[in-house]
């Protein structure tokens, strides 16, 4: 009996091109407009696809901006491991700072928040980029706990480290200096017992 061959699956194909050509659209729309003032046609135009594409693999502008901030979290700031809490949260610090500083920091920091207003499937979108961020610290805290050190709760890192960085880009406040985010992650280390 002859096996029914399935086409090969080649990662980095015209689905992928499509999601990255779509998610930049997003990004730049995003950064010049403001969330909700663009619709799928503009979104489908700029990325050089057809409207259906989107409504095909995404559904709604919604999914498609939690998708689109959900990716730019788990494809930046990565969770390192440098063998000690303080290295892994000054490591952590030093890249969340970076990255929302980046091109697409803003925009995307701008997003979640604007996703709150965006009805039912905006408040989902949004948990899911927070309970991401929020996975992500754990498996760090996690791994120093199995360490046998004592690691701060994933809120007190919200409060202590992130919000600051997120609240002076979204204000436009000073730089993220390599001085100002050390600092914080000192103070929040200072904290734990």
């Amino acid at each position: 009996m002859e096996e029914e061959r399935q086409p090969a699956r080649r990662p980095g194909g015209r689905s992928a091109r499509v999601r990255t050509a779509v998610h930049r659209a997003v990004t730049d729309l995003i950064a010049e407009r403001g969330f909700g003032n663009y619709t799928v046609g503009e979104v489908a135009a700029r990325a050089g696809v057809a409207d259906t594409s989107v409504y095909r693999r995404w559904g709604t502008l919604e999914a498609l901006t939690m998708d689109v901030a959900i990716t730019w979290l788990t494809t930046t700031s990565p969770v390192p491991d440098t063998g000690s809490l303080d290295g892994d949260l000054r490591a952590y610090a030093a890249n969340v700072a970076r990255d929302v500083t980046g091109p697409d920091g803003l925009a995307v920091l701008r997003l979640v928040i604007a996703l709150s207003s965006a009805g039912d499937d905006g408040v989902r979108a949004r948990e899911a980029f927070l309970a991401e961020r929020s996975r992500q610290l754990q498996v760090m805290l996690d791994r120093a706990r199995d360490r046998g050190e004592h690691p701060p709760e994933v809120l007190d890192v919200v409060d202590h480290l992130l919000a600051p960085m997120y609240v002076r880009v979204l204000f436009g406040a000073v730089p993220l200096t390599p001085d100002y985010v050390d600092g914080l992650t000192g103070r929040l280390l200072a904290r734990t017992p």
